[in-house]
């Protein structure tokens, strides 16, 4: 099978990781969309912990932490500034309980640090 969204087919292990109770998995192979995902999951604290280790391809082993859900977000809408809040009740459950990620002009980064620093970017993955 030919995977052709590398983060999808991530979010979508962790979640079936998380349902099967399992504390970790491993990702093959490792994007640098995918690390910088899990940098902001870890620093949020969805994920415990992650390990990039590489031999013939990058894999990172990834220690599972409070998903209860996550996804990525496809079409990859753009949205601007005055827009995140349409999106933010469309994919999360409450006010304040869990991120959107977007990918702006400088960085990825999540939605509270896009609207802290006035930018719009295209929506990548929610979790909560």
């Amino acid at each position: 099978m030919v995977v052709k969204d590398h983060l999808s087919a991530m979010m979508n292990d962790l979640l079936n990781c998380k349902k099967a109770s399992k504390r970790e998995t491993i990702v093959i192979p490792a994007t640098n969309l995918i690390l910088d995902v899990l940098k902001i999951m870890k620093k949020e604290g969805y994920i415990q912990n992650f390990k990039v280790e590489e031999d013939k391809f990058k894999k990172v082993t990834i220690q599972i932490g409070k998903i209860n859900k996550c996804g990525s977000i496809k079409p990859r809408f753009y949205v601007q500034k005055k827009e995140i809040r349409k999106y933010v009740k469309r994919y999360l459950p409450a006010r304040n309980f869990g991120i959107i990620i977007l990918s702006t002009d400088k960085g990825i980064m999540t939605h509270n640090e896009a609207i802290e620093k006035n930018l719009g970017g295209t929506l990548i993955a929610y979790i909560f």
